[in-house]
């Protein structure tokens, strides 16, 4: 089943999409085994190329490489190699697309078990397999992060740490700290609503959950909504507010949590309609109201009142090049080419926005990229054509950062965290 998944994510299809076909008892495994693969899949090619010297079919060269992926290194395989030898030929033997490949997996994977260090050794002078992403990425990375490129992929191969928020119109951060630890739960606090799980847990384990007082929130994204409401204050009317790309809710909730209630109104734009829908579930289960709208935002004449915005939060569509610790499919599904084309299109969105922003209000552009081209070379090219616009103080590039105590970059505040990119403008006045 794993390597099934791997065969449909290199036919094009995302991990959600291939690991939701799994079945819900035996998925949660298969993720685990899956994500794993995937993380090491540039190691497991270079690997099979050296074992084989054609590619196998489409089902059998996922088979090996998933196989070659969970076994390469010892130290975290999940089994023993020959029992990973043994699963995968038996597994080649159950399935008709495989069978007639079975003899042929398990001499290439006997082989491996001979030879493995020469054979490891060979392929660690490969960037691809020593990196395990596209040679594309790593040129990438290098060119906008000539410091901090090989810290990155590093990042990027560990598994990302669980973090909540606490919805603090509920409650406190040290009030859900004592719950989790009368829960049998351990996390600390991390930023101003954050709290990081020692141990990842399904959500119906977290106390509250059901009734709204957490929610599943990494570190950085976490920033986005107090950075743009900091300072701005209800006067007569409620705040407008606008989440201008809002599937699946999270910023959304997060926007009507800093404000009291009455002081805020939100509007929640998705393109999707079928993504809208986990926006009202994700409000109802907090117990929280926005205007949802099915819309493009890219086209406000289909959808905007003409009143203008007090804030915009605009997370905008993009590689998702900062998440790949939770998403390690996407390395794998992104082109080159795809960088410049979503940079159009968040460039599109920001010039279709800004003149929805009142005179002193702000619109905060945000991407979980770690590309230059989707976060601080965009907001240059937005200057040089708007000039009614200022930047206000930003936390920029954030780096997907390992670990609490590591030696954080001078711009990785919240120590574990994914990639992001944020860019807080200021309309003038006049």
């Amino acid at each position: 089943m794993t390597a099934a998944a791997l065969a449909s994510i290199r036919a094009g299809v995302s991990g959600s999409v291939a690991f939701e076909a799994v079945e819900p008892s035996l998925r949660p495994g298969v993720q685990a085994l899956g994500f794993q693969a995937l993380r090491w899949l540039g190691r497991a090619e270079a690997l099979r190329r050296q074992l084989a010297k054609r590619t196998p079919p489409p089902a059998a060269d996922a088979l090996l490489c998933t196989a070659l992926a969970l076994a390469w290194d010892a130290a975290r395989s999940p089994y023993e190699p020959f029992t990973l030898v043994d699963q995968a030929v038996e597994a080649a033997k159950r399935n008709p697309e495989t069978r007639a490949q079975a003899s042929f997996i398990n001499a290439c994977l006997r082989r491996f078990l001979r030879d493995r260090e020469e054979l490891i050794a060979t392929t660690d002078r490969e960037p691809v397999a020593q990196w395990n992403h596209p040679r594309w990425w790593i040129e990438r990375l290098k060119r906008d992060h000539p410091r901090d490129w090989q810290r990155v992929l590093t990042a990027n191969n560990s598994q990302a740490p669980m973090t909540l928020r606490v919805n603090l119109r509920k409650g406190s951060v040290d009030g859900y700290l004592h719950k989790l630890t009368a829960a049998g739960l351990q996390g600390f606090p991390v930023g101003e609503s954050g709290i990081q799980l020692a141990r990842a847990r399904p959500v119906q384990q977290l106390p509250g959950f059901a009734d709204g007082e957490c929610s599943v929130q990494d570190a950085a994204a976490q920033i986005a909504a107090p950075l743009l409401m900091a300072g701005l204050r209800a006067g007569g009317a409620p705040l407008r507010v606008l989440d201008a790309c809002a599937a699946p809710g999270g910023k959304t909730a997060h926007l009507l949590e800093t404000a009291a209630p009455g002081d805020i109104e939100v509007t929640a734009l998705e393109v999707d309609p079928a993504r809208s829908r986990r926006i009202d579930e994700t409000l109802a289960r907090l117990g929280m109201r926005a205007k949802v709208v099915v819309a493009d935002a890219s086209r406000p004449a289909e959808w905007w009142d003409g009143v203008p915005f007090d804030a915009i939060l605009l997370d905008a569509p993009c590689t998702a090049s900062g998440i790949v610790r939770r998403h390690p499919d996407v390395r794998w599904l992104r082109r080159e080419s795809d960088v410049e084309q979503l940079a159009l299109e968040q460039a599109m969105l920001l010039q279709a926005l800004w003149p929805l922003v009142r005179p002193g209000g702000r619109l905060l552009y945000c991407t979980c990229s770690v590309f230059k081209e989707e976060g601080v070379h965009q907001i240059e090219a937005f200057f040089a054509r708007n000039k009614d616009g200022r930047l206000l103080p930003s936390p920029g590039h954030l780096l997907p950062q390992i670990g609490v105590n590591a030696r954080g970059l001078p711009d990785n505040p919240l120590g574990d965290h994914d990639g992001f990119f944020f860019a807080l403008l200021e309309k003038q006045k006049g």
